[in-house]
């Protein structure tokens, strides 16, 4: 039997789109045949280096591997782990799975009752099989050659949901946004990467128009722009087939973008999809409403000056503030080492959610107000005594999130220098 998607009843717009790529979904089945689990025993491992991350023991082989996105891979393990709480199951798919660390570490660490590891490379598989038997036992984890699109698809059409859908990019991503909408439940996890910096930060902004259906422009806050472009291109796949997204986390490292969102049932409004508009003469920003486009200036010049949009985009919350302080809670149960760095990036999490959708450098306050660089702290504990929103953001250590002007911000650091 099937696992349940629904948490309610499915919008007629889901129906009809689950029976227009059902057929697509048969012929990815016959495309892609799995490798059972059962296939490999531990003990047929070869002897070769062992790496351990976590509780994961596993070893690379030709497999491409980041250490450095460790941090990337325990913020969705974190996530993983409140899911399982909260929901008290957890089956996961990952589509890009590589030499399968994070596949190990969902059934080890979060308590997934059940992983699918997939990669399109045929001369990973054996590491990977290898790696997911060490680790786990035969009845908790399934490994599959073939493209990630071909398995979305497959599990569409099997209405076959899971509770995480991972898609670990490398590039654009954008041909996985519609399709990992139909391997997860209403109320599940999906996580997406994309590393296609270029087209997301508006340096080439015809690419992300064709690719992605927004146009980027470059501003001081093109990282953040490029989260925000992923959850939109996710909100916007959702309410073409009926269904809403809310974005779980946002994480932007090692100049690669991650973004975790939570299927919902119904369509959301689109009052957070819209515009963000720079000056480029004063650097201040405004979100722009569709029925406001034609009036997009400005005020702080005479005449006017157009502001430069990019969009649309998804200009809500970044963060979901509560989740991620349960995400905090579960950091203890991490390696010691691993503590100081989650912890202080989940508390940057929880203070930006809610703040304004773009930063200001501390470089260009110095640069504008004709003086160095002001301190970040300094000039935060500033901001809140004028009564101000001021935080830090994990986009930059030299830049901050605030409701007060840049020109206000210039003021209250010449005022403290």
């Amino acid at each position: 039997m099937q696992p349940d998607r629904k948490l309610g009843e499915s919008s007629g717009v889901a129906e009809n789109w689950l029976m227009k790529i059902g057929a697509d979904g048969e012929q990815a089945d016959a495309r892609s045949a799995g490798t059972r689990s059962s296939e490999i025993r531990p003990s047929e491992i070869q002897q070769t280096e062992i790496r351990q991350e976590g509780q994961a023991q596993f070893e690379l082989g030709p497999a491409f591997f980041r250490p450095q996105a460790q941090t990337a891979r325990e913020l969705g393990l974190l996530a993983a782990a409140v899911q399982r709480a909260e929901t008290g199951q957890l089956r996961v798919l990952e589509t890009m799975a590589g030499c399968g660390i994070r596949g190990v570490r969902y059934g080890l660490e979060a308590g997934a009752d059940f992983v699918w590891s997939n990669d399109a490379d045929p001369d990973v598989l054996p590491t990977l099989e290898a790696n997911l038997a060490r680790n786990l036992d035969p009845d908790r984890y399934r490994v599959s050659r073939g493209g990630a699109l071909q398995l979305l698809s497959r599990c569409f059409g099997a209405q076959d949901y899971y509770d995480l859908v991972d898609i670990d990019a490398f590039g654009n991503p954008s041909e996985f946004v519609g399709a990992s909408l139909g391997a997860v439940k209403i109320g599940g996890l999906i996580y997406l990467t994309g590393s296609d910096g270029r087209s997301l930060t508006g340096h080439a902004p015809e690419n992300a128009l064709k690719t992605y259906g927004f146009f980027p422009r470059s501003n001081p806050s093109c990282q953040e722009q490029s989260l925000r472009f992923l959850i939109g291109s996710l909100w916007h796949a959702a309410a073409t087939r009926g269904f809403g997204i809310e974005p779980v986390f946002s994480y932007f490292g090692i100049q690669t973008y991650r973004v975790m969102v939570r299927l919902r049932p119904r369509t959301q409004s689109s009052s957070a999809y819209k515009f963000l508009g720079h000056c480029h003469g004063c650097g201040e920003y405004q979100t722009i409403g569709w029925r406001k486009l034609s009036r997009a200036h400005c005020k702080n010049h005479e005449p006017p000056l157009p502001l430069t949009l990019s969009g649309p985009l998804w200009l809500g919350a970044l963060h979901d503030a509560k989740f991620v302080r349960k995400m905090l809670h579960g950091v203890s149960r991490l390696p010691q080492a691993r503590h100081s760095v989650l912890t202080e990036l989940l508390q940057t999490f929880e203070a930006e959610a809610d703040m304004p959708p773009y930063l200001f450098p501390l470089g260009e306050i110095g640069k504008r107000g004709q003086m160095d660089p002001p301190k970040r702290d300094r000039l935060i504990a500033a901001l809140q005594t004028a009564g101000y929103r001021a935080s830090p953001t994990h986009l930059s250590a030299q830049a901050i999130k605030t409701d007060a002007s840049l020109e206000r911000c210039i003021e209250l650091s010449q005022g403290s220098s």
